[in-house]
């Protein structure tokens, strides 16, 4: 089964529901209508050709090291040098790096294309997105003249290199040193020899472009321990040249490969620093401020990384819903007759591929909407509107990351038990997509580290502010649905005014909780990222099931398609939202065991 953008609900997710007509209140502008769909229909067949065909073959084969140089699967190279040629790298970045200034919003939609075609492919330009906004945000001018053209373009890559092997995700516990190098003429900044090893660095080295940037936290001498010990260094691959070219080769090198359950064909490196005696590399921003710095890109990836959990499950979705219209097995229930039906009309086979469809669009409709306030952010007319939507950006990035990739790995699980027996099996490939959605709630943070960040950060922060306003975007939808008519929408509103009290409850909780009893506030944190997202997923789809209505009421050339959404959106709200009240009681109670382990024998 192969890979085709789902264009239709990308469209209504971006106009619908996110809302991208607000762009058109900044002075970027939104894009116009039949441009945004010129793009996703480029992107859709690029995806289609190109990347979709590599992504078993890619599995089978993955990255192979050999005498130090890393080789992706066959095609892969090829295929990334024809994205770069197409210009797609380049498309939200600022016009004066080389981009070409399109809305994060857009963006997002092409980038679930590459992840839901090839997720192992996708990775390579996550990461270079995340080291562009890193350089663009606290880079030099020097810096920026000198790399940003190329990575922008995609002629070169961009990699993250924090964990080492004592360190795993604390990173204040990182040893790699950096040591400056007097001898430097410092035309890029400050110079260093940075030493030191990193694991679990995705892309660190491979065939693909002439030039890999990585962005490298390490010690200085006499640094404090901890995080603010940590400065950032960017250390490409090949020093620059007299020319602006390339030149030598830098002191670091891939030493080996790691093998994993998933994302095979993407090249997931150990890179050794400084064998040699150090491998050169440039200070970026402050010393002892390199964590901080080092967030623009994973915040960057957190968000990309929550959309790859989107993707992976359109991926599965598509290859169960195409096995349940053609695997022909059993009666039909309730009808006579001999026949055997394609299980697509076994209502429990009907059940499974409405969850995975309803939950696809509620993650897709939390990604987009986050995108759009990264846009607003940036554009919107006033500063404090800007204000606003970056603390609504900053609230939903955890839940955006970890929300999703949970989805991810449920819907893709979901997939495999449609195909029975055969999902099983690899040749069908059901497997494939949750071998690699497994990895999406682990790295750029876990799960875990997700829910604590939107508690003890993001909604501690401000005692619930941001999460409060949230809260009111939800009691327009919920007044909106009371305003219209139809069995539908009642029942929606029914259920999404009991999950929107059940956040409220929680919201209180925890931000009297968080301070004075963290332990109990940390036992809390997943379920109510999980809470959150519930609710958050099913406001947003109650917001699609209101903008279908009021376009089948005007007329439309596309009944059956915005009366499904009607379908999905009440799916979620009876099987999923239904869920909310109950997190109530594990958020206020559940750390009462959690806090007796120790003390029990388990």
């Amino acid at each position: 089964m192969t890979y085709r953008a789902p264009l239709d609900d990308m469209k209504f997710a971006l106009e619908s529901i996110a809302g991208v007509d607000a762009l058109g209140q900044t002075g970027g502008g939104a894009p116009e209508a039949e441009v945004l769909s010129q793009i996703l229909e480029a992107a859709a067949d690029f995806s289609a050709s190109e990347l979709a065909p590599l992504n078993a073959k890619g599995d089978r084969i993955g990255a192979k090291l050999e005498n130090g140089i890393v080789r992706t699967a066959p095609g892969f190279a090829e295929a990334y040098r024809a994205f770069v040629a197409n210009g797609w790298n380049g498309l939200p970045f600022r016009e004066e790096h080389g981009g070409q200034g399109l809305p994060w919003a857009l963006a997002v939609a092409v980038q679930e294309m590459w992840q839901s075609s090839n997720m192992s492919f996708g990775l390579c330009p996550l990461l270079t997105q995340g080291a562009v906004e890193l350089l663009a945000s606290h880079g030099s001018a020097a810096q920026k003249a000198a790399y940003l053209p190329k990575l922008v373009s995609g002629e070169w890559t961009g990699t993250m290199n924090l964990t080492e092997p004592q360190a795993g995700s604390d990173v204040g516990a990182l040893k790699s040193r950096a040591v400056r190098e007097p001898s430097s003429d410092g035309a890029l900044g400050e110079a260093y020899r940075i030493t030191g090893n990193k694991i679990f660095i995705t892309y660190g080295e491979h065939d693909m472009a002439d030039n890999i940037v990585h962005m490298v936290l390490a010690r200085v001498p006499d640094a404090p321990p901890g995080p603010k010990g940590v400065s950032l260094f960017l250390v490409p691959k090949f020093l620059p040249g007299a020319d602006g070219g390339l030149g030598v080769r830098n002191d670091l090198r891939c030493v080996s490969l790691e093998h994993k359950l998933g994302i095979n064909a993407s090249p997931t490196c150990v890179m050794a620093f400084g064998d040699g005696g150090g491998a050169l590399g440039w200070r970026i921003g402050e010393e002892g401020r390199g964590l901080e710095c080092m967030f623009t890109m994973m915040n960057n990836a957190r968000l990309s990384v929550g959309l790859q959990g989107v993707a992976i499950a359109e991926r599965a979705y598509q290859a169960a819903r195409a096995y349940a219209g053609t695997r022909v097995q059993s009666r039909e229930l309730g009808e006579s007759g001999s026949a055997s039906v394609a299980i697509e009309r076994h209502p429990d086979v009907q059940r499974m591929l409405l969850d995975m469809k309803a939950k696809i669009e509620a993650a897709r409709a939390l990604a987009y909407s986050a995108h759009l306030s990264l846009d607003l952010a940036a554009k919107a007319a006033s500063p404090d509107l800007r204000k606003r939507h970056q603390a609504r950006v900053d609230l939903l990035t955890p839940v955006v990351k970890a929300w999703s990739t949970d989805i991810g790995c449920d819907v893709a699980s979901t997939g495999i038990q449609i195909h029975g027996g055969m999902g099983f099996i690899e040749e069908t490939g059901a497997a494939q997509h949750l071998r690699d959605a497994r990895i999406a709630p682990i790295y750029e943070g876990t799960n875990g580290i997700q829910a604590n960040d939107l508690v003890f950060r993001k909604l501690a922060r401000d005692k619930g502010a941001a999460a409060r306003a949230f809260v009111g975007e939800i009691a327009e939808i919920e007044a909106a649905l009371a305003a219209a008519a139809g069995d539908d929408l009642a029942a929606i509103l029914q259920q999404l005014a009991a999950g929107r009290r059940a956040l409220e409850v929680a919201i209180a909780h925890l931000v009297d909780t968080a301070g004075p009893a963290p332990k109990s506030a940390a036992a809390a944190c997943v379920p109510f990222l999980n809470l959150f997202g519930i609710v958050a997923g099913g406001a947003l789809l109650a917001k699609g099931a209101l903008a279908a209505t009021d376009r089948m009421a005007g007329g439309t050339d596309a009944p059956a398609y915005l009366a499904a959404r009607l379908v999905v959106a009440r799916y979620f709200a009876d099987y999923v939202l239904s869920q909310a009240p109950g997190f109530v009681h594990p958020i206020r109670h559940g750390g009462m065991a959690v806090a007796r382990f120790a003390q029990a024998s388990i």
